[in-house]
């Protein structure tokens, strides 16, 4: 099957962009069917903010390989085959589908410690969503409600780490929160978020038009951090309070270090992104931990928040981020389009047949 994969040529850090990691268009098989298995046909899958920086070497790939890493992992599609043993929740030939690109075991300490996200076998079914078809275990697969298109359907991995996020904010109603940056996982977080009862919500987004996306999503203030001042903006929303809970959905080194300063007093400081491998923070451990207590932490994974991820679906606004589409053979492009930041996201229609 053809897919798009990150191709390495060189050492990830070369000065020379042109030996540096790349997209391309890849031929690789299709995996074998399992007793357990569902085969489905791709309908679509989205380009994540972490595609990028798989390419670019940021997950560890060793320097200099030449091994193409499949990509893709937030797919929408219909179910073509079920193994003979995949009758575990009534999945059907023709059901619209999503899903969860790993697969936990169930049987390793972290999965039956309550830590799925550290599962040692997870990494078994992670197959690439750019492609015409995929083969996945029956557990990662969650049929579509019908009212959530496929175009919607493929945003469910994502939807699942914003249901992560409110659970890790502890929210309750009446609660400052503040996005920082207006991407995808922003946008998303800014409903959510104003779902669950956010005053002051209030995103941090350098991108005016991704300013004016997230007023129709729910901010009641936004802040532009190149031309106002972030901090002290931040104190004149919230009275000089500050934010119960601060969401980095940035991934920017230039945004990080100001977040603990407009973190309230015991607020919660979420780094909600994928950063570079290399970057260390400078971090007053008395300042925001003693005095201040902060809570501070991340999110990597979602493995638990699927069905309920699911369900939220038919909630969300999705509409201006399934707009741009392209097709799988016009895959690189898309990478392209994704680097320019003009779209606040970017889907590829695996297969031109299913809408």
């Amino acid at each position: 099957m053809r897919t798009l994969c990150g191709v390495f040529v060189g050492n990830m850090k070369d000065p020379d962009e042109t030996r540096r990691g790349r997209v391309d268009l890849v031929d690789i098989p299709l995996p074998e069917m399992g007793p357990q298995d569902v085969r489905i046909k791709v309908a679509y899958c989205a380009i994540c903010g972490s595609d990028p920086h798989c390419v670019a070497g940021c997950f560890g790939q060793p320097q200099g390989s030449t091994d193409p890493i499949p990509l893709g992992h937030e797919v929408s599609g219909v179910i073509v085959e079920l193994g003979p043993e995949a009758n575990h929740k009534g999945l059907k030939v023709g059901d619209r589908v999503a899903g969860n690109f790993l697969r936990f075991c169930g049987g390793c300490y972290y999965c039956q410690n309550g830590q799925q996200q550290y599962c040692v076998n997870a990494q078994e079914y992670n197959r690439p969503g750019y492609a015409s078809e995929l083969v996945w275990h029956e557990d990662q697969v969650y049929k579509l409600p019908d009212e959530v298109s496929l175009k919607k359907g493929c945003l469910l991995e994502p939807m699942s780490i914003i249901v992560r996020m409110l659970d890790k904010a502890n929210m309750k109603v009446g609660m400052r929160v503040l996005v920082s940056g207006g991407g995808p996982i922003g946008q998303m977080a800014c409903q959510a978020f104003k779902m669950y009862g956010a005053t002051k919500l209030t995103m941090s987004e350098p991108i005016a038009d991704r300013r004016e996306l997230a007023k129709t999503y729910g901010a009641d203030f936004v802040i532009d951090p190149v031309n106002e001042n972030f901090y002290e903006r931040c104190m004149e929303i919230t009275n000089g309070l500050g934010y119960d809970v601060v969401l980095d959905c940035s991934g920017s080194i230039h945004c990080v270090r100001d977040l603990p300063e407009v973190t309230a007093n015991a607020g919660m400081l979420i780094y909600g992104a994928q950063y570079p491998n290399d970057y260390d923070m400078p971090f007053n451990i008395s300042k925001y931990c003693y005095f201040k207590e902060l809570t501070i932490t991340g999110v990597f994974v979602a493995p638990y928040a699927y069905p309920r991820a699911l369900q939220m679906l038919t909630r969300m606004n999705l509409d201006a981020l399934t707009e741009k589409v392209f097709d799988l053979e016009d895959g690189v492009a898309a990478f392209d389009a994704q680097l320019t930041g003009k779209y606040p996201k970017i889907l590829i229609k695996c297969n031109p047949d299913i809408d």
